[in-house]
């Protein structure tokens, strides 16, 4: 769940940066907890993996685990240069100027299109991740015929 609201949040504050100011060091905090949630989310899934029947859909499902931690990195990374940015932002501006915001749009623009690919990849991983568990712990595991009555008892 992490991930994707941090996600959310470094897209949010790298296109606007009011929102980066008024998320201001929450951002990185919350990208790192999230970063420092994948590998110990992976190890439980490894563990589990060791302790049920040798089954292909749990073996994806974990295979699929190990390849989040470098979204999450990236997102980390990019919240930490989206927050310094928005750090930076305010003293900048009241140096007087314009000068420095026609330069640091190109730079904002560029973080702007690193932060939505990352978070998209990061998103549509979790995604695939969340689906292969599902289908690795619902796969027979139910009827595909109804067993009692229309009304439910």
């Amino acid at each position: 769940m992490l991930i994707p609201l941090t996600a959310l949040a470094l897209v949010a504050a790298a296109l606007w940066p009011r929102a980066a100011q008024r998320l201001g060091v929450l951002l990185p905090l919350v990208a790192f907890i999230a970063l420092t949630s994948v590998p110990l989310t992976t190890h439980a899934g490894e563990w589990l993996e060791r302790h049920v029947a040798d089954d292909a859909l749990v073996r994806r499902h974990t295979e699929l685990g190990d390849g989040l931690l470098p979204w999450a990195l990236g997102l980390f990374v990019l919240a930490g240069v989206v927050w310094w940015a928005g750090r930076r932002a305010p003293a900048e501006s009241g140096q007087g100027g314009s000068g420095m915001r026609w330069s640091a749009l190109p730079v904002r623009i560029v973080v702007g299109v690193f932060s939505l690919a990352v978070a998209v990849g990061a998103v549509v991983d979790v995604y695939r991740i969340g689906d292969s568990g599902a289908k690795a712990a619902w796969h027979d595991a139910y009827s595909k015929t109804a067993t009692g009555s229309a009304d439910g008892s």
